[in-house]
């Protein structure tokens, strides 16, 4: 690998329908570039160049936006760079794992088993990765630091069949794709890359289509923002990422390229395999999907290099002095090229080459084999070397190459199908047909024996003693070892002690403070921490002045790699916006998935880099969880950690916004992800805790997780002010973790034979229940006691949980629920409410001993006064207080006519009740 202040420059050939009048002319203002770049360097003629691409614009002289070129290489035949590798060693390789990787799919699929898989996607791509891996992806071992790559999740297969031959992995456990469980830990493989599954192997999940290209992005933009901080070098770091075109039809794929034109990563390519199908048909029939692309990359600022044709087209396009030949390439659309890669030799030539007869006397000394066999330029080693080659030099630009393929090339019964990807089982006559294509010394008995047995196929290993596998471990040993390889080994770092949580412990004494604010002021001290400070990586997508963050711009600063290039419109202000490179605040726009890729490279930088990050992605509660869900659940996959902070969270306490911002259900979107830890508290301190805790879990040390452990904190705080109170010396640490703690027991005034409550309520919720609570007692003589539950969703998973153990564990004293011991034999009913939707509450209802009444905000907010929303979804105090009543009632304690009266005293069902109430606080 070269470094890239020497690196050779690439002409693209450039459209245009103008004549040259003077063509030495020409010649001498490229003769004038060449020196230029030889003399002074690409990196003066790149800016040269620019330059005067704007006085172009300031003279009104119409240069061509350059969107797209002909549908030939970019690269062409003259300025291919030497092949260094050995041709024929990499041709055997190549046959090597593409017979491995379609029989460990067709086996797995055998009758009786049937586990799926998919093996068109790396019979398409094999020569894309094979280039790669000989002689451009660095590994961990690697000086300069090892690559990261994102393999196109369809085509694991292939990344399994080398890793057998690199002795990663065995047969058996080839042999056990997709058999996860049943074969014991470590003895089955994960059906797509999947670091959960694989950790040791699999660096990066990809196959939920679109979030690898836009994380791919964003960790090639993570990889500079660590080196502009100067916490890591990695400078000669690469990221490639291995995507299809039928992907880019997802708006992840191409939502940031953008960003990383805008950033000029230049440690960023992409290989885009287009091989014209998406998952059940053509990408684009009626058109051309590579030249779309291209004008797509191309506008956005992206390096576009297009590896169309094989070698064997070369010659026939050194004929075309007329451009007739490029002209029928530009013509014709994906669906007849996708018929051309499955029709024979005459076909094409009557239909490509026969509509003009110059193409016909073209063609007219190859025979009909020699036509058929023309091939698409992503499977001619050569040509895709010159491409990675011409990415691995560029400067100033991410790069796509665009590859022209087909889909199963190799295995003739799948080639170029619109089924293909639904065919994952080969019968013993296509098995011979692949491995004669193959030339692999595999016999007809080996293959009929392992058929006619079970259904499977053979693998297949030359001998560890081969010439082949010494070429291929050699080239992996001289690049730097494995890849993928996932390592964990981060630096240590030391957590700040209890005196980093002391102001939020303390309270706000009189003054009225809203949790969001209080999690602020903490992140701010956090922030200035001398061990971890510098690793606390704040995100927010375009609203951090709404957060009230907007102090940390003249300290922290925005990052930006270019810097402040201007004067900002509020450069007076002390709290101005300040862009810097070494900024330590990612402000990533009007982009939630952004902000979710960003998390994901920050809070997994521990395994990348071996240095923890730690991401605090703050966001509009209601555009979290339910907007980015799949990418948290990626970022999960990806054994990221870090803080999600779900910020203006519940339904009602932001519905001066309306309906779109009124979050009633983002708990229970984060309870399906395995990995998310929710809390929802109420009170600062209970916010110091959680944060202290979470610290510890994720980036502590313990026997049992000596890295950390593989969790992702959410916590959902609030916009609304209230006086928060001093913690209490005899506070339940274990319930406010575990997910409630008693907070208040009934008034002294009360008779001991009054009847009793027990109130529950998360967030905000709490100050209704303290109002109940004074209500119940005064209006109506209730005792009630109420609890703070911290986390609804930890209450539940425990509780399933000891359910589960006491299920498989029958003759052993039963354990009983965490939630039941906390609330043991507290008497009377429970009422439990929260600023979201009843079903949040209603998970722990299994486990609670006393009878259980849930109030929540179902259904859709709207815009309104915090109180009339409250009486609204009936979650208020005073609907409290009737609920409360009722469940009384319900229980024979008093009469249900009590319950009507307080209905009436405080017009529950009046919505005119609450007009003219002020408003409980403002903003945050």
């Amino acid at each position: 690998m070269s470094d890239k202040s020497s690196r050779p420059v690439i002409h693209e050939g450039l459209p245009t329908q103008l004549p040259d009048i003077d063509p030495d002319e020409t010649q001498e203002w490229v003769d004038s570039f060449d020196a230029m770049v030889d003399e002074r360097g690409r990196e003066r003629a790149r800016y040269v160049m620019l330059r005067l691409l704007e006085r172009a614009r300031e003279q009104q002289v119409g240069v061509p936006a350059l969107r797209s070129t002909d549908y030939i290489n970019t690269i062409p035949p003259e300025r291919e760079p030497w092949f260094p590798g050995d041709e024929e060693m990499e041709r055997q390789v190549r046959r090597l794992i593409r017979w491995n990787a379609a029989v460990m799919v067709s086996s797995a699929n055998r009758k009786g088993l049937e586990v799926g898989g998919h093996i068109a996607t790396y019979a398409s791509a094999a020569s894309l990765y094979e280039v790669g891996y000989n002689h451009f992806f660095r590994g961990k071992e690697h000086p300069g630091g090892g690559d990261q790559l994102f393999i196109q999740g369809h085509a694991a297969p292939g990344i399994y069949a080398r890793a057998y031959l690199m002795k990663r992995l065995t047969a058996d456990q080839l042999g056990h794709f997709r058999q996860e469980v049943q074969h014991g830990p470590g003895q089955g493989l994960s059906s797509y890359p999947h670091p959960r599954l694989m950790p040791e192997f699999w660096e990066f999940p990809t196959v939920s289509m679109g979030l690898a290209a836009i994380n791919s992005i964003y960790q090639a933009r993570f990889n500079r923002y660590l080196a502009n901080r100067g916490i890591k070098d990695t400078s000669q770091q690469q990221v490639y990422a291995f995507l299809g075109d039928g992907e880019m039809g997802e708006p992840e794929s191409l939502g940031a390229i953008r960003l990383a034109a805008r950033d000029e990563l230049d440690n960023l390519t992409w290989i885009i395999n287009c091989n014209l199908q998406q998952l059940d048909g053509p990408v684009t029939g009626n058109g051309k999907i590579i030249q779309e692309l291209e004008a797509n990359f191309r506008g956005a600022g992206w390096n576009v290099i297009k590896v169309i044709w094989g070698r064997e087209w070369d010659a026939l396009l050194a004929k075309d002095v007329d451009g007739v030949l490029v002209n029928q390439m530009n013509r014709t659309p994906d669906g007849e090229f996708q018929t051309y890669s499955v029709e024979d030799g005459a076909y094409i030539r009557e239909h490509f080459f026969g509509p003009d007869a110059r193409l016909k006397k073209m063609v007219e000394h190859l025979t009909d084999r020699d036509i058929e066999l023309l091939p698409r330029g992503g499977h001619d080693y050569r040509k895709v070397y010159a491409a990675f080659k011409a990415a691995a030099d560029h400067v100033g630009q991410p790069t796509v190459i665009l590859a022209h393929t087909v889909k199963g090339w190799t295995i003739e019964a799948l080639e170029g199908k619109n089924a293909t990807h639904q065919m994952k089982k080969l019968n013993a006559p296509t098995l011979k047909a692949f491995r004669d294509r193959l030339e692999l010394p595999i016999s007809d008995k080996e293959i009929d024996d392992a058929y006619d047995a079970d259904g499977s196929a053979p693998f297949y290993h030359p001998g560890e003693d081969s010439d082949v596998l010494a070429y291929l471990r050699e080239r992996r040993a001289a690049l730097g070892g494995g890849v993928p390889m996932r390592k964990v080994n981060p630096v240590k770092v030391t957590l700040p002690g209890e005196k980093m949580y002391d102001e939020l412990r303390a309270g706000s004494g009189k003054q009225a403070i809203a949790t969001t604010m209080a999690f602020v002021r903490l992140l701010k001290d956090l922030m200035k921490d001398e061990s971890i400070g510098k690793r606390i990586v704040p995100i927010a997508p375009d609203e951090y002045r709404t957060f009230g963050m907007d102090s940390m711009f003249s300290t922290a600063k925005i990052y930006n790699p270019a810097g402040q290039t201007y004067e900002g419109v509020d450069r007076q202000l002390l709290m101005a916006y300040k862009e810097s490179p070494q900024g330590q605040m990612l402000h990533e726009g009007i982009s939630e998935a952004g902000c979710v890729a960003s998390a994901t490279a920050a809070g997994s930088s521990y395994s990348t880099h071996g240095e923890p990050m730690i991401p605090v992605y703050i966001f509009y509660s209601m555009f979290g969880f339910q907007r980015t869900a799949d990418s948290i659940w990626a970022m999960a996959d990806q054994l990221a950690r870090g803080f999600l902070i779900g910020a203006t969270a519940g339904r009602t306490t932001l519905t001066g916004e309306g309906l779109q911002h009124a979050d009633g259900h983002s708990p229970l979107i984060a309870l399906t992800n395995p990995a998310v830890v929710h809390y929802d508290p109420a009170f600062s301190y209970e916010i110091a805790h959680i944060v202290r805790n979470g610290l510890d879990r994720m980036y502590g040390s313990t026997d049992r997780h000596p890295h950390g452990e593989d969790v992702i904190y959410y916590l959902t705080v609030y916009n609304e002010p209230a006086v928060q109170p001093k913690e209490p010396e005899d506070l339940d640490l274990e319930g406010l973790l575990g997910g409630i703690h008693h907070v208040s027991s009934p008034t002294a005034e009360l008779p001991g034979d009054a009847p009793r409550v027990q109130l529950l309520a998360s967030g905000v919720g709490y100050a209704w229940i303290a109002k109940a609570q004074e209500m119940l007692a005064h209006d109506w003589g209730i005792g009630a006691d109420t609890w703070s539950v911290t986390s609804w969703n930890e209450l539940s998973r425990e509780a399933l949980a000891t359910e589960e153990w006491n299920l498989l564990n029958p003759t052993e004293t039963p354990r009983v629920p965490f939630v039941t011991r906390k609330l043991g034999r507290a008497p009377g009913p429970v009422v439990a409410v929260s600023d979201y939707m009843k079903a949040v509450q209603q998970q722990i209802s299994p486990w609670v001993p006393q009878h259980f009444h849930a109030l929540g905000a179902d259904g859709f907010g709207f815009a309104d006064t915090r109180a009339a929303a409250r009486r609204f979804f009936k979650i208020d105090a005073e609907s409290v207080v009737v609920q409360a009543l009722y469940a009384l009632a319900d229980e024979g304690v008093i009469g249900k006519d009590t319950v009507q009266k307080a209905i009436d005293h405080y017009r529950i069902t009046d919505p005119t009740a609450v007009r003219g109430v002020k408003q409980e606080g403002g903003d945050a």
